[in-house]
């Protein structure tokens, strides 16, 4: 960028207090737009009926440049204005933007230095440059285009005569070359200076970050202290409240009858936490929670544990892993993903664990990993036909599927699968209906996808697909509307658990859905409000 770090100090003696430095380049010349044309692009941004705001989007930007572009100058061309009213001033050289490389002035081609006058009067500087001046606007005459005011209709220029003194000038500015490697020198020395800056910035920008989960992570043991000291002081609120959050000294729940809850969001903090929730009692039991807030992460089992990878806040994206050892009530961390995601899918096909698509809040990924605990890394295999953020995703008969998401345009109704014995993936029937923010779970051989987001609105349809028919069917209906909400299969029955109606709205209910009985909804103390998470059911078979 070419940042002088001794701009603006005396005779650059001294290194500057102002390093912030813009190079521009004009790429295209174009006639000024006047307000008539340029303001019904920019209304949005008038506060007044005179002034707006500077800050333009991204589709604001494209019709200004496409409108400057249909005015632009054509190279050579100058278009003059009131031609007859010619004044010439005197001022010195520009100091540095017509110097040549070699240091001297670059003088205008003289080629075409004549000039005609019709009924005009004024006097030829000799040196300097020109300015027209007419109607109070000013302007620059270009090279090969000075005109002489006095001289007769049709008389010439010499050029001896007319640039005399800037041959003289052009020879007294050249200077010794050798003043360059100094320079040189300067420019290097600023550059190491900004590279150490900028690391020194990283590592406090790590610093902060750092602090800032161990500051969550605080808030949520002393909300938990307070709990306790609340439930200490009054135990009369054990029984005005029988659903309240009860600790695992007080409970020791059955892990064949409940489902962990994992990370998300209860509308004030992120939550690192990991709850055993029974749904017959309407009790949790908590856990040792997870070394960080996790939010949009995806899940999955294998040889007992749960394992929980990617996510992140919304501001900051996670390729770390762990996994959670029931027997022993400790998390253990794994090697990290090949990059940082959320709202990515997870599963667990043939012993290894799949991380399917996914993204970091600019792109949208394609990419699935594989995690074999023999490799003790993460293997980069056949990546998905489309991109697919806050996608779903699931095992079904030893196939993996995807189902919707979006693809950083639209959001999708198609669905693909991998079959490993391929090692490809192949499309499927698309869904009736676009979904992202939702779940897939698996029950009765079928695949359920439930909620999620169409694009306008968070809805509560549901959708089913039957391999064996490789067709998607209706399903019934949730009762509330819900997207980033949680899912698991326990006994024959989906439990979707919190998520967000709309806007900021969090589902405080949890549905409950059995093949033939249909959604009933009831509400959860326990839970309370809770969004972005996940839920997992690590039983027998279910």
């Amino acid at each position: 960028m070419n940042i002088n770090p001794y701009a603006w100090t005396s005779n650059g003696s001294e290194r500057t207090q102002f390093p912030a430095q813009v190079p521009v380049r004009v790429r295209l010349q174009c006639q000024p737009l006047s307000e008539d044309q340029f303001k019904p692009i920019i209304f949005d941004n008038y506060y007044t009926n005179h002034h707006f705001w500077f800050e333009l989007d991204h589709s604001q930007t494209s019709k200004l440049m496409s409108k400057l572009s249909s005015h632009a100058i054509a190279p050579g061309s100058f278009n003059l204005q009131n031609k007859n009213n010619w004044k010439i001033r005197s001022h010195g050289l520009p100091s540095d933007g017509m110097r040549e490389e070699t240091g001297k002035l670059k003088l205008p081609d003289l080629d075409n230095a004549y000039a005609e006058s019709h009924d005009s009067s004024g006097e030829l500087a000799s040196d300097d440059y020109l300015f027209l001046n007419g109607d109070n606007q000013t302007n620059y005459v270009p090279e090969g285009n000075l005109l002489n005011e006095d001289v007769e209709h049709g008389t010439y220029l010499e050029h001896n005569e007319v640039f005399e003194d800037l041959n003289e000038k052009n020879d007294e500015s050249s200077f010794d070359s050798t003043t360059y490697p100094s320079v040189i020198a300067q420019l290097i020395q600023g550059m190491k200076e900004l590279n150490t800056f900028k690391e020194e910035q990283k590592q406090k920008v790590d610093f902060l970050e750092q602090k800032l989960a161990e500051a969550e992570q605080e808030i949520q043991d002393l909300k938990s202290r307070c709990m306790k000291l609340e439930l200490a002081s009054d135990p009369s609120l054990l029984h005005i409240d029988e659903t309240m959050n009860r600790s695992d000294d007080a409970y020791d729940l059955d892990p064949e009858d409940s489902i962990y809850l994992v990370g998300g969001y209860d509308g004030e903090a992120l939550l690192s936490s990991l709850d055993l929730y029974s749904p017959s009692n309407d009790v949790i039991q908590s856990f040792q929670p997870m070394n960080s807030a996790r939010c949009y992460a995806a899940t999955t089992k294998l040889n007992g544990e749960l394992y929980v990878f990617g996510g992140g806040t919304g501001c900051v994206w996670y390729d770390t892993v762990e996994s959670y050892d029931p027997a022993k009530n400790v998390w253990n961390v794994h090697p990290s993903l090949n990059k940082e995601k959320g709202s990515l899918a997870g599963a667990t096909l043939n012993d290894k664990i799949f991380s399917i698509g996914g993204g970091n809040g600019r792109d949208c990924f394609s990419d699935v990993e594989m995690y074999d605990l023999h490799v003790g890394r993460w293997i980069l295999t056949r990546s998905m036909l489309k991109e697919r953020f806050a996608l779903a995703g699931a095992e079904l008969n030893g196939a993996l599927y995807a189902v919707g998401g979006y693809d950083g345009v639209n959001y999708l109704k198609s669905a693909e699968r991998f079959d490993p014995r391929e090692h490809s993936w192949t499309r499927i029937e698309s869904m009736s209906t676009e979904r992202g923010c939702h779940v897939l779970v698996t029950m009765d051989e079928k695949l359920y996808a439930i909620g999620g987001f169409d694009g306008s609105a968070m809805v509560a349809s549901t959708e089913v697909y039957d391999p064996r028919l490789g067709k998607w069917m209706p399903g019934q209906a949730m009762n509330q509307s819900r997207g980033y909400l949680a899912a698991a299969v326990m006994k024959d029955s989906i439990f979707a658990i919190g998520g967000v109606r709309c806007g900021e709205d969090i589902v405080e209910t949890v549905e409950v859905y059995k093949e033939g009985e249909g959604w009933h909804e009831k509400s959860s103390g326990a839970i309370g409000k809770r969004c972005f998470g996940s839920a997992i059911f690590l039983g027998g078979d279910s």
